[in-house]
């Protein structure tokens, strides 16, 4: 099933294995199942990645399943943007839309199942009661002095738990396993908990809840998942995974094989949900959609691409081992996708008046640049050229640095897709700011006219037409954080918030920028990556989002259409 453009690993050779011996019959059948309390961020990417893309390359299925078990932090608005997150990124999971709270019937079933069989009770601890017994990672537990209750008594409880006699807190079902086991997890886990909460899709039908580690193992098996892959905090769980499913082997035909791999761990980066939620809550952010957030939603309103996005989970791989990915990886891959689709276009973010002074002042003239450098199909546009221009500060030095080959006094330099021009003089103000940078052109050298000199210069500098631009609202964004691991243990990760992570600036853009639509990506040549904003574009009434700045060379030669000092 691999190409020679789809890396190799292990949950690959572990597929391909059980596919060579027969054990699945060749089905590949895996699932995507996000909690609805929060937005997706860039580390459920690369799960979404992994198993919709194992699924596609193996002829297999993907569901999408809602682990809806806990109605307190739980909204439909959740379940919606998961729903579209996932689809943005490009992946669809056909009629295999499934929720946890489906199975809540049979869920519920299989716990009065296990209470027959001697495998569950029905505590009355408190829950610190309850934290005491269990003991510690070098002590074991102790027995619950409810643990014996007959059969009889458990279901009684059990069924007065699900009829809504007790309130939260009063009683919690158990499974009955091994209060000694060198695994926590298997010391009696919780199953069921008493919540008097309405549900968002079952409503007020249950006051009774299952725990993530019972649903989630039924779950998989009802739904006839092969391979169920999960991050590898959820390792010492699977011996319960396996345990709860084996007690359940007259009731389930079938048994899932959990298999672990490595989180994402980015620099730059918090990808605790609770922390994302705090960053929201405290207005650190403006949202769940704020640029600056690794939420799906956040880095599409940046700019990213599902392209871009799929390629980072791509190059990143999968390994059973955890380690750290470098925050330029996400971005080297939203460069290389914007490069290679993102047309061109023209904007000065901090604007100097340039003034040809022998350039008349009705005189016009139309300049062509392309749309793409290397598509040559995608045509050309018209850029105005008069005698009052704007240049950006940057492309200016009073007393030019040793290797700065823009303008200066006495300089010359090329006005992109026009003429060479020279400066004269400059006009200031009382502070000495520079107002005014006067030039002349030298009218034999148009860039693309036939006859043109072929004198050559070594600077290129951007510019527009003062008639003919216009002042847009560009907002440039960095990073989040100024510290590459913010959220490292005894950190308090708001301190090391980037205070110049969004700068709103008002800048200039060519006109046919004007009917950018929302989403509609450009690079703004030497600036970078932009896009139109998706909630704040407006008909003729763009806002534009920096995605990412281009690479940090400065490209001398004419013909490169990528050039950052």
């Amino acid at each position: 099933m691999n190409t020679p453009s789809t890396p190799s690993h292990f949950i690959r050779s572990i597929i391909e294995e059980d596919n060579r011996t027969g054990k699945w019959n060749g089905r590949v059948e895996t699932r995507f199942p996000p909690e609805p309390n929060g937005h997706l961020h860039i580390g459920h990417a690369k799960s979404i990645c992994l198993n919709f893309g194992l699924a596609l390359d193996y002829n297999g299925i993907c569901h999408l399943r809602f682990d809806d078990t806990n109605p307190e932090k739980e909204e439909q608005k959740y379940v919606d943007a998961i729903i579209e997150s996932v689809r943005w990124l490009g992946f669809d999971w056909g009629e295999h839309l499934y929720y946890a709270s489906d199975y809540f019937d049979q869920l519920y079933e299989f716990a009065e199942y296990l209470i027959t069989q001697n495998k569950a009770y029905v505590d009355s601890s408190t829950a610190d009661e309850i934290r005491q017994l269990r003991g510690t990672l070098t002590e074991p537990g102790k027995n619950s002095p409810y643990r014996d209750r007959s059969t009889t008594e458990n279901l009684d409880l059990f069924r007065r738990m699900r009829a809504g006699e007790f309130p939260d807190g009063t009683h919690v079902l158990r499974a009955k396993i091994d209060m000694a086991s060198p695994n926590i997890n298997l010391r009696d886990p919780v199953l069921y908990r008493i919540r008097h909460v309405p549900h968002q899709r079952t409503g007020d039908k249950w006051c009774i809840y299952p725990m993530y580690d019972y649903t989630h193992c039924i779950s998989d098996a009802l739904e006839r998942i092969t391979h169920s892959l999960c991050t590898l905090e959820f390792e010492d769980h699977r011996p319960l995974y396996d345990w709860v499913l084996d007690q359940l082997s007259e009731k389930i035909p079938g048994h899932p094989q959990q298999i672990e791999f490595a989180r994402l761990n980015l620099t730059y980066s918090v990808m605790s949900k609770r922390k994302l939620i705090e960053l929201v809550e405290n207005r650190l952010v403006d949202g769940w959609d704020d640029p600056r957030m690794n939420t799906l939603i956040g880095l599409r309103r940046r700019g990213y691409t599902p392209r871009s996005i799929r390629l980072f989970a791509e190059r990143i791989g999968v390994s059973k081992a955890d380690s750290w990915i470098d925050m330029t990886v996400l971005e080297d891959c939203v460069r290389e996708d914007l490069n290679e689709h993102a047309q061109r276009r023209i904007a000065v973010l901090d604007p100097v008046l340039l003034i040809i002074d022998n350039f008349a002042e009705d005189q016009e003239e139309i300049c062509y640049a392309p749309n793409h450098p290397k598509k040559p199909e995608l045509g050309k546009r018209e850029i105005h050229l008069t005698k009052q221009l704007y240049i950006d500060r940057d492309d200016f030095m009073e007393i030019p640095k040793k290797g700065f080959f823009r303008l200066a006094p006495g300089a010359e330099v090329r006005l992109r897709y026009a003429y060479i021009v020279k400066c004269t003089y400059l006009v200031k103000d009382e502070q000495g700011n520079i107002l005014e940078i006067h030039c002349t052109y030298d009218p034999d050298t148009k860039s693309g006219t036939a006859g043109a000199t072929t004198r050559k210069v070594r600077g290129n500098i951007h510019w527009l037409s003062t008639t003919h631009s216009h002042p847009v609202e560009i907002r440039l964004y960095d990073r989040l954080f100024n510290d590459s691991h913010p959220d490292t243990e005894g950190k308090d990760f708001k301190n090391s918030l980037n205070p110049d992570s969004r700068k709103i600036i008002t800048g200039y853009i060519e006109p046919s920028l004007l009917k950018a639509q929302a989403e509609e990506r450009f690079q703004f040549e030497r600036h970078g990556y932009f896009v139109a904003d998706r909630i704040d574009t407006k008909p003729n009434q763009p806002v534009f989002n920096r995605t990412t700045s281009l690479r940090n060379t400065w490209v001398k030669t004419e013909d490169k259409s990528t050039h950052n000092k």
